[in-house]
């Protein structure tokens, strides 16, 4: 199986695949959307890593066709801190997981090895024919839902505006609170909900029904 990085920023592109080819990946790299849907990749076993954010088309743009054509490559979002709300509307749409620039090394790593274990034989384009459905929404264990309940009012505030992808500074002026006690609840909130990093907080928050206002 082969790791798709697809990525218009050479050197992120470049160092994401020298990272996971010195862990022992196939790995193949594509630095625009076209090039990597024109190509075969798209019909090859493997996942596809891809940046959020890119000229011409989005990650999001990129993840809808191969839905629309009945590819069943696992997709991992790549996404900077602002780009959070996208990143949870990937989600949202059927990308397994996001990885935060600056790449946390062993969660990436992570993420691509749960992506492979996801992949599936590819299937003929289904364009011409009925719509697949929409991705099942993920699955909220007992345990998240016990952590969420622990949190207070004012943790579940901030926890929103985490989902929201918003800064400490943006949080602090919504809530009319210090930037301080806005990284005091953010952490108590990481603590409680037994998070490691903002996108494993963000997927148990998914997972809870706790989404981006508006949607």
């Amino acid at each position: 199986m082969t790791v798709f990085v697809l990525d218009d920023d050479e050197a992120v592109r470049d160092s994401v695949v020298i990272l996971l080819e010195c862990e022992g990946f196939r790995v193949e790299g594509f630095a625009s959307p076209l090039a990597f849907l024109e190509s075969d990749a798209p019909s090859r076993p493997g996942c596809l890593l891809v940046d959020v954010r890119m000229p011409q088309m989005s990650g999001l743009d990129v993840q809808e066709r191969l839905v629309r054509e009945g590819r069943g490559l696992p997709v991992i979002v790549m996404t900077g801190h602002a780009d959070v709300p996208l990143a949870v509307r990937a989600m949202k749409a059927g990308a397994i997981d996001f990885v935060e620039k600056p790449f946390d090394e062993q969660a990436l790593i992570g993420s691509v090895k749960a992506a492979l274990a996801r992949a599936v034989p590819p299937t003929a384009p289904q364009a011409a024919q009925a719509p697949l459905p929409a991705p099942a929404a993920p699955a909220v264990s007992p345990e998240v839902l016990e952590r969420l309940s622990s949190l207070t009012p004012r943790e579940r505030d901030v926890l929103q505006w985490l989902v929201e992808g918003k800064s400490n500074k943006v949080i602090a002026f919504e809530l009319s609170i210090s930037p301080r006690t806005v990284e005091i609840h953010r952490a108590r909130v990481m603590e409680k909900m037994r998070a490691d990093s903002l996108p494993s907080l963000v997927r148990m928050a998914l997972a809870a029904g706790i989404t981006p206002k508006g949607e």
